[in-house]
C-alpha cells in the first residue's frame, strides 16, 4: 500500500513513502528507530522506557509472534508500530516515528493499518499503553478514537505510571 498525501505535506517534493508489514528482516532497523524515537521523548519518564534497550532479536521475536507495520521513505524505515493479539484485542506497541519526520500524519497511518489488521482478524477492539508523564501521547491517541480504560503502576511504583487505552471497533 502506497501512502501519499496522508503522510507527505508536499507529495511532489517528498520521496516515495510506503507503508507495509514489517518482517523479521526489518528488526534491526526497527530496533534502532524505536530506541531513537523513544530517546527523543519530550521528557524522561520514570521508570525509563524499556524501549530504550530494544534489540534486533527482541523486535524480531515480537514481529514473529504478532506483527508490525513500517513506513519507509526512500527505502529507509522512518516509523513503525508493533502489534500482538492479547485475548480479544489487538495490542499496539512501540509506536515510533523518527524525530525529523514527526507531525506529518504518520501515526494516523500506522494506527489505521493496525485497525485494518484487527478487522482482518475479526478482533473488535484495540489497546495500547502510554505513559502518564507524557499526556501529549494520550491526547494523540485520543484523537484516533482511543479512550483511557484504566491506569496501572509499573512494578515497584505505588502511584500509577501508565494509561491503558482502548478503541472499540465497529
Amino acid at each position: 500500500m502506497e501512502i501519499r498525501e496522508t503522510i507527505a505535506n508536499d507529495a511532489e517534493a517528498a520521496p516515495r513513502t510506503i507503508l507495509r508489514p514489517l518482517t523479521t528482516a526489518d528488526a534491526g532497523e526497527a530496533a534502532e528507530l524505536i530506541r531513537t524515537a523513544f530517546a527523543a521523548q519530550s521528557r524522561p519518564t520514570r521508570p525509563p522506557s524499556s524501549a530504550l534497550g530494544e534489540t534486533a532479536e527482541a523486535i524480531a521475536a515480537k514481529i514473529a509472534a504478532g506483527g508490525g507495520f513500517g513506513v519507509f521513505e526512500a527505502g529507509a524505515l522512518i516509523a513503525a508500530a508493533l502489534w500482538s493479539l492479547n485475548g480479544d484485542a489487538l495490542h499496539v506497541a512501540r509506536v515510533s516515528v523518527a524525530p525529523t519526520r514527526r507531525g506529518r500524519g504518520i501515526v494516523r497511518a500506522l494506527i489505521a493499518a493496525c485497525e485494518t489488521e484487527a478487522s482482518r482478524r475479526n478482533v473488535r477492539r484495540m489497546t495500547l499503553k502510554t505513559r502518564l508523564e507524557l499526556p501529549e501521547n494520550e491526547r494523540l491517541f485520543g484523537r484516533f478514537g482511543f479512550a483511557r480504560l484504566k491506569v496501572e503502576a509499573h512494578p515497584g511504583f505505588e502511584a500509577p505510571t501508565t494509561a491503558l487505552m482502548e478503541k472499540v471497533l465497529g
